[in-house]
């Protein structure tokens, strides 16, 4: 399932609900990541206050990865030159 965050406050409560469909407390999920209760509980309540290592780091413990996608326009542009590309090209 794919889930559009497009505020803080949508990533907020996104990575709640991941972290409770695991199972996990925040106390295990620090452990998972190598951080303390307080830091996952600061991270779900103010989601700007983090590295992106950790971010990286905190998505793949929930099992889930961030994916980049054009929007609007350049969605349809980016579509086609997929197309054209080929296989061992990098996409940029």
């Amino acid at each position: 399932m794919e889930y559009l965050i497009q505020t803080p406050g949508q990533l907020s409560s996104q990575l709640r609900a991941l972290r409770r469909a695991q199972g996990l407390s925040q106390l295990q999920l620090g452990a998972m990541v190598g951080v303390g209760q307080t830091r996952i509980a600061r991270i779900e309540s103010d989601p700007t206050a983090i590295s992106v290592e950790q971010f990286l780091g905190i998505l793949s413990a929930l099992g889930v990865q961030m994916v980049l996608r054009p929007t609007g326009a350049g969605a349809a542009a980016s579509s086609a030159a997929a197309g054209k590309r080929r296989p061992t090209e990098e996409p940029w």
